[in-house]
């Protein structure tokens, strides 16, 4: 009972979120589903502007960028800070309620900055933050309101809102700001009339999108409508979808699976007690009989045996209840994902559920043991209880047996299985070398300081940097076309030095590495493509050396086709999680203006100290933001975190299945035994062996077929 007490206590918080906003109903997010042409789709939250003008059953809509990620500066002091770029209509759709400031115009102007309650008393102390000045990137903002921190179960959480306004300033020279495809870093919100129609509102969102992607060459956007309390629980989603997705998100078959899982396990004792309960029949036939005899009727004993079951499941409650305090803690430190998920906390609806729970469990387990003992007549019971047919009975207590066994053991081989499988994942080659790798995240410092630094330590044998860790999950990518203008492909990329490669031995199959060092995006002229894009454009699959010096066309958001040098062709490797097929892959030279990651081969012999000594020099480079440093083979054991802990949680239910069947098995023998007892003492008389005994009352629990003993007793 304890596990289902962990799955509805996890249940309950999951269904708990957003659910503080007072029009949640209301409430829609858009999710984009971007159709690229000949490849993958995705999922995003995105939007456009025609919403407001199109769409009359809109109360109101809010546009949410989380691409704000900056350090605070006040004075000497120095904080980073995680927040979102909003508008004021956020706080008409969504219930933030507003300490100081009016939220109708806290961020109507550029430059504007609202902070929950924690994030004022992080900066400010004691002291009135409202109409101070913080410093973001050499700008200043003028704090113009102060909110209540965002509650735990919100799908969106941030320390700050900037004003929308103020990107919008930032960016006012860029064409793809706004763009109708630039979906990645947006979140849109509508909140919909009193009565509005959602059919007809969808309707119209089919519109907007056939009319903006008249002007897209690459992708077509379709737009759905997602409610609030859908997006946490209940989506669909798949392998790299939601890219542009806030907060957590848990499959709805998850959840059936754990939920499935639970339900085994609680049936399994379920099990137990109706087989011991009709096992014992014999003991209580005279029991039911003078009831009968007396008045009662079939369903006064019906009632009788239901109450004794969902007493006794009450009183299973109270034990696990204190295991479930015991197991709390370990659920929740599974993975790092969960701490932030979810709380288990105790609510009067948590309690509520819980005793609702054990009352159909109760039922569930006394139904049979109660139709069994009801249907019996005065007669039978009182005459002799050996004369009552039980044979359906004894097939179905060994049936039930059976089934708690076979439950067992798939759910052994199924943890054995999973567990050999997450091995193999860890161990897979995946075309490149990982070992004593450390990631290093720059965090928006400049590399060449720590570099300096590192390469003076004796443990670290050799440095590289990279703009995104791959094989984890990670993805960067940009349209690539050869010849035909007409095929345009979008292939993921990564940044990378001149060291990069043999850093990682990745194995060239022709070619040479890189030897330009660009200073600007504009400037990459190089790339280095795995075999599976040569086949992807037909070029010279088969002679890797003669796509040497063939040139691409490459375009992202930062560059407009832009020319490029095939200079060398790498073995293809996986650049996703193993669950992905490998793609076409192409490495470009890192420039100053990308994204830095440090990756240092680290000497084997005392790690711990190496990483203190990092840690060390960190600290005086940037003494703002703790080290974000990672091993690359423990950043893909994060990577598979998730299957990790289903794992775990199945090894723990198997045992306990195992646990229960046995148990209830145990009792059975000793129930057995004790009917025995004169043939036991018989065939001691004759003569019988400790082992011919052995033999004789265990040969019934390992076949199937039933014993001529069993008859006489049953």
């Amino acid at each position: 009972m304890s596990v289902g007490l962990l799955l509805i206590a996890f249940v309950h918080d999951l269904l708990t979120y957003d659910r503080f906003n007072e029009n949640g109903k209301r409430i829609y997010r858009i999710t984009s589903i971007a159709k690229f042409k000949a490849e993958q789709d995705g999922k995003y939250s995105s939007t456009s502007k025609l919403i407001r003008q199109k769409i009359a059953d809109v109360q109101q809509v809010t546009i949410v960028r989380r691409d704000f990620v900056q350090d605070a500066s006040v004075g000497d002091k120095v904080l980073p800070i995680r927040g979102m770029w909003a508008e004021p209509s956020l706080f008409r759709i969504f219930t933030f309620p507003m300490l100081e400031g009016n939220p109708d115009t806290a961020l109507k102007d550029p430059y504007t900055v609202v902070l929950t309650e924690s994030t004022a008393r992080k900066i400010f102390g004691s002291s009135q933050a409202m109409g101070q000045i913080i410093r973001f990137d050499s700008i200043d903002y003028q704090v113009t309101g102060i909110m209540k921190d965002v509650p735990f179960f919100s799908h969106i959480n941030f320390e700050a809102l900037v004003s929308l306004s103020t990107a919008q300033q930032l960016h006012k020279n860029d064409m793809n700001f706004e763009k109708w495809s630039n979906m990645y870093g947006n979140s849109v919100y509508l909140l919909l009339a009193e009565h509005a129609n959602v059919d007809d509102i969808q309707s119209k969102l089919n519109e907007i999108a056939m009319e903006e992607n008249r002007a897209e060459e690459r992708m077509e956007i379709q737009l759905e409508l997602l409610p609030l309390h859908k997006i946490v629980v209940g989506e669909k989603l798949h392998s790299g979808s939601m890219s542009g997705s806030e907060g957590p998100h848990i499959s709805g078959s998850l959840l059936w699976i754990l939920g499935g899982l639970a339900f085994i396990v609680i049936l399994s004792a379920c099990f137990n007690y109706t087989n011991l309960s009709i096992a014992r029949a014999m003991r209580r036939f005279k029991e039911v009989g003078l009831r009968k005899a007396i008045g009662a009727g079939s369903g006064q004993v019906w009632q009788q045996f239901m109450s004794e079951a969902i007493l006794i499941s009450l009183s299973a409650l109270l034990f696990s209840f204190l295991f479930f305090l015991f197991l709390r803690p370990k659920f929740i430190n599974l993975a790092p994902q969960m701490q932030q998920t979810v709380k288990l906390e105790l609510t009067p609806s948590v309690v509520a559920a819980f005793l609702v729970f054990s009352v159909l469990v109760g039922g569930m387990a006394g139904l049979l043991p109660a139709l069994f003992f009801s249907k019996i007549s005065a007669l039978q019971a009182l005459k002799n209880g050996r004369s009552v047919k039980m044979f359906s009975y004894r097939a179905l207590r060994r049936s039930l047996v059976i089934i708690q066994y076979t439950v067992t053991l798939i759910f052994i081989t199924t943890t054995f299985l999973s567990y050999v499988q997450y091995k193999n994942m860890l161990a897979f080659d995946l075309g490149f070398n990982t070992e004593n790798v450390l990631n290093i995240s720059m965090q928006g410092n400049q590399p060449d300081v720590l570099l300096k630094e590192l390469n003076e330590m004796p443990e670290v044998t050799a440095l590289s940097k990279s703009m995104i860790i791959t094989s984890v999950g990670n993805a960067w990518g940009g349209y690539i076309k050869y010849k035909d203008s007409r095929d345009s492909a979008l292939v993921m990329t990564n940044h990378v030095d001149e060291n990069y490669l043999p850093l990682h031995q990745y194995k060239l199959v022709a070619g040479e590495n890189f030897i330009a060092r660009p200073n600007t995006p504009e400037g990459v002229r190089e790339i280095i493509v795995n075999q599976q894009f040569l086949k992807r454009f037909n070029i010279s699959a088969t002679d890797p050396g003669q796509a040497i010096g063939e040139e691409i066309t490459f375009s992202n958001y930062k560059v407009r086709s832009q020319k490029m040098t095939i200079i060398g062709v790498i073995k293809d490797f996986h650049y996703g999680k193993l669950e992905n097929i490998i793609e076409p892959v192409a490495f470009m030279s890192w420039t100053p203006q990308d994204q830095a990651i440090i990756n240092a081969k680290i000497k084997n012999s005392d790690l711990a100290s190496t990483m203190n000594k990092i840690e060390s020099t960190w600290k005086k480079i940037d003494p703002v933001h703790p080290l974000k440093a990672e091993f690359y083979e423990d950043a893909i054991k994060e990577a598979y975190s998730e299957f990790s802990t289903m794992i775990q949680i199945i090894a723990f239910l198997s045992f306990l299945t195992i646990s229960i069947a046995s148990m209830g098995l145990l009792g059975m023998v000793v129930f057995t035994t004790e009917t025995r007892l004169k043939e036991i003492c018989i065939c001691k008389v004759m003569g019988a062996s400790s082992g011919n005994l052995i033999i004789l009352l265990s040969r019934n629990f390992l076949i199937c077929c039933p014993s001529p003993h069993w008859s006489q007793f049953l």
